[in-house]
């Protein structure tokens, strides 16, 4: 029914079909699943398990909660004996593949315990192998485990500078676990869980921005 512009109600005229296959809506594509996310975290300690390896877990897990990743993990203990050498092509295959993982990753997650305040030694060896344009762009966790509140700086002061040296994106919330706050091989502190949940969210939006390849100023200035 409608309104003439005399005032009269009009009749429209009803039209009837058979409903046909066009009529029924069709599911809207979202596309193709979204591809894992290639993640490598490192723990820089010697042994295994440490405390510095369940904290990078901890911030993994919370980054596969997040979205869909395809997570390795790995210890410095994995690159084996002999990477005191003084080029990358002397390295030992074990701490060669630790390496190449590093490059090819689309985010890291990087922990070292503290020794004598900063990184320790061995972690920063391996790491001078990377070659410096793998890392340009790249989304990372920075987290650190030590003996107490005195070290909890370790991460801005000495992982910070190293990773802006390779002009890497690094998070701003960064993770540092002290000697009480690890039980068991768990995170069991309320604040450190809530960091390593807002480094995790923080990583999360970088890969989202993906500065490596969205903005060709940036490519062009590698």
């Amino acid at each position: 029914m409608t309104t003439s512009p005399a005032g009269a109600l009009v009749r429209r005229p009803s039209f009837k079909r058979p409903i046909t296959p066009d009529d029924v809506p069709h599911p809207i594509s979202c596309g193709p699943p979204l591809m894992a996310v290639r993640i490598v975290a490192f723990s820089g300690n010697t042994h295994r398990p440490s405390r510095t390896r369940a904290l990078v877990e901890a911030v993994a897990t919370e980054v596969a909660r997040l979205r869909n990743v395809d997570l390795k993990i790995f210890d410095l203990v994995d690159a084996g004996t002999g990477i005191a050498v003084a080029s990358r092509d002397a390295l030992p295959l074990p701490a060669a593949r630790i390496v190449e993982a590093i490059e090819g990753a689309d985010a890291l997650i990087v922990g070292s315990p503290v020794y004598k305040g900063a990184y320790s030694g061995l972690f920063k060896h391996l790491i001078d192998f990377v070659h410096p344009e793998a890392l340009v762009g790249k989304p990372v966790v920075l987290a650190a485990t030590g003996g107490g509140p005195r070290h909890a700086l370790v991460v801005e002061h000495a992982l910070r500078p190293l990773f802006g040296f390779f002009s890497a994106q690094t998070v701003p919330t960064s993770v540092y676990a002290g000697d009480t706050e690890i039980v068991d091989g768990r995170v069991s502190d309320a604040i450190v869980l809530e960091r390593v949940a807002r480094a995790a969210a923080e990583l999360d939006v970088l890969l989202d921005l993906d500065l490596r390849q969205s903005d060709p100023r940036i490519a062009a200035a590698r």
